[in-house]
């Protein structure tokens, strides 16, 4: 066992299954911790964490550490963040007293995520920094990019209530090296996955996975949010899944800017996607919950490289735009 001291640092809806997945898969052979708050935390001490999982009959109770303070769990071999991409850089310091030299991090992240540019094979823009993901350079300085191991996850989640987690749309969760090696590391962290009841896969080409989910992210999730639908009523109107098709466009152009060719057909992917569970996007469910929303990741990168491209996107911009407005309204009145 490589990683004998795993936390998961925001046991959410993803980090909290990956969390009770990991206590109960790895029990005598690693020590599993998670990072957490408020009412979710009280009652995963209380009475631990519940997994409501599609395909299984019961829910099922995990017991493990749970704080929400870092600094009481000593120095890991892993950390996995289960945190949004606006939430991390204030999570910098706590992140910063799990490691050690060898530590990895695997940080599960929807859109363009702060580490991007690390290790990028063009010498352009390796090692640019992206200050409206990392201000002040927090992230690359108490974290480094060099620990980082990439994660795009196809696994859909939702805190039903504190404590209890519901796991559907069963997918993958891809791992990769930003520098495109085929590291032991990732393996590992697949293998764990994979042996503990979720399905892990790695690949070098991280960069590629980040740009084929995001093309579903920026359309998707920014739509629910101003919409407030789920993902049926929004595939069923012509008018939104246009408008949704021209944000994939969008974001497909953006990635050929920087060398990320996908080989994707926008109208394909818009049909394929009406095999996904009528459910609630994670922005949707961050909007009625009166939280921040995860656009500037999502969304608001894909502008800004646009624009460091000089690329066209006047949907992202529209889109952008009344998002942005909609989360300040939104969090001014939660």
């Amino acid at each position: 066992m490589t990683f004998r001291n795993i936390c998961i640092y925001g046991a959410g809806a993803l980090g909290g299954a990956i969390a009770a997945k990991f206590s109960s898969g790895l029990a005598g052979e690693a020590e599993v911790s998670a990072v957490a708050r408020g009412a979710h935390l009280a009652r995963m001490r209380e009475k631990g964490l519940t997994i409501i999982e599609d395909g299984v009959d019961e829910p099922k109770v995990h017991r493990l550490t749970a704080t929400d303070d870092p600094r009481e769990l000593g120095a890991q071999d892993l950390v996995i963040t289960g945190l949004k991409g606006h939430q991390l850089a204030a999570a910098a310091e706590g992140l910063a007293t799990l490691l050690k030299p060898e530590t990895r991090v695997v940080m599960i992240l929807n859109g363009v995520p702060w580490w991007y540019f690390h290790g990028d094979p063009d010498p352009a823009h390796a090692g640019t920094q992206l200050e409206a993901l990392d201000p002040g350079g927090t992230l690359w300085r108490l974290i480094g990019p060099e620990r980082i191991i990439g994660c795009v996850a196809y696994q859909g989640g939702e805190v039903v209530e504190p404590g209890t987690i519901h796991l559907y749309h069963k997918k993958r969760l891809i791992l990769g090296e930003p520098d495109g090696s085929a590291s032991a590391d990732i393996e590992t962290v697949a293998a764990l996955l994979n042996r503990c009841g979720l399905v892990g896969e790695a690949t070098t080409a991280i960069r590629a996975e980040i740009w084929t989910k995001l093309m579903n992210n920026a359309a998707f999730n920014p739509v629910s949010a101003l919409t407030r639908a789920t993902m049926a009523p929004l595939l069923s109107d012509p008018a939104i899944v246009a408008t949704m098709g021209d944000i994939m466009r969008e974001v497909k152009a953006v990635a050929a800017a920087f060398g990320v060719n996908l080989a994707i057909d926008v109208d394909q992917r818009l049909e394929d996607s009406r095999a996904i569970p009528d459910v609630r996007t994670s922005m949707l469910q961050d909007l009625l919950a009166g939280r921040p929303l995860e656009i500037v990741s999502v969304l608001g990168m894909v502008i800004e490289l646009a624009r460091m491209a000089s690329v066209p996107v006047p949907t992202c911009r529209t889109t952008y735009a009344l998002t942005v407005r909609l989360d300040e309204e939104n969090r001014r009145t939660a």
